[in-house]
């Protein structure tokens, strides 16, 4: 056995039985980013292995006012798959997950396959519909701490991703998607009363085109990964803080001039 599959045997085993452990980064020759990915590769061929089907992506840190707070400086990849990613239902069981955290997103999925140096009006030429979700995200490591190179190791922190309707794009309307996408402000409550506001601007100063973009660089130059695909869900990450989450709790998300319905969950 590898190092690598030693490490993606760890990963899984701490998921399987519902237990967190330090964070890989502070072991002896400590975690680069390649590493971390190859990691993130062996866990999802296991994964699949066991029944699992990738989907598609998600997204990670591409809100740089939360950098500070998670210690990272750039986003992250990891892939999500039939069994994480569902309709959003009247309640969603939070059994398993780790400190699980929501965030509202806006995810994509693609009708054809982008190149690395798209502007964002040709990729949304790429998109057959877009919808807003919940991702649940959870942490491997307690307490949220960890370097970077875990969260891509640890399934990219990616618990469940929950979305509303998928509203096709148009044809003649990828100009009004393009700019509604650059501009829309997110406002996300608790119970009723508003717990954060977020805006396009939060995605990597210009949105979730951008987000995607930076996918598609990054699969481009990332040894192992591949291209964004034609039926690939990609999630363009949190608009907002990521707040914890309890049983009991309902969540609420409204996305402005963006013109998708508000999304609401209830925890059991």
């Amino acid at each position: 056995m590898t190092e690598i599959d030693a490490l993606a045997d760890t990963v899984l085993g701490a998921l399987d039985a519902g237990r967190q452990i330090p964070p890989l980064s502070g072991r002896d020759g400590g975690l680069t980013m390649a590493r971390a990915y190859e990691v993130s590769a062996a866990v999802t061929a296991a994964r699949v292995a066991r029944g699992a089907r990738v989907v598609g992506r998600k997204i990670g840190f591409t809100n740089a006012t939360i950098w500070e707070e998670y210690g990272v400086s750039a986003p992250i990849v990891g892939p999500m798959y039939d069994r994480t990613v569902r309709p959003l239902a009247p309640a969603f069981a939070l059994d398993g997950l780790l400190e699980p955290r929501i965030e509202p997103e806006i995810a994509f999925r693609m009708s054809a396959a982008p190149v690395p140096g798209m502007g964002p009006r040709e990729l949304m030429g790429c998109i057959g519909s877009v919808c807003a979700g919940f991702e649940i995200v959870q942490s491997l490591y307690p307490g949220w701490r960890f370097a970077a190179a875990d969260t891509v190791a640890a399934f990219g922190l990616h618990g469940a991703f929950l979305h509303g309707p998928f509203q096709a794009v148009a044809p003649g309307s990828e100009e009004d998607w393009t700019f509604r996408l650059a501009g829309f402000e997110t406002v996300l409550s608790k119970g009723g009363g508003v717990a954060d506001v977020g805006h396009a601007r939060n995605v990597l100063g210009g949105g979730p085109l951008v987000a995607l973009a930076h996918l598609v660089r990054l699969a481009a130059e990332e040894p192992g990964m591949a291209p964004v695909a034609t039926g690939e869900i990609i999630t363009t990450g949190t608009l907002t803080r990521a707040l914890p989450v309890a049983p009991g709790e309902t969540w609420h998300a409204e996305f402005g001039t963006l013109g998708l319905p508000p999304i609401e969950v209830r925890f059991a």
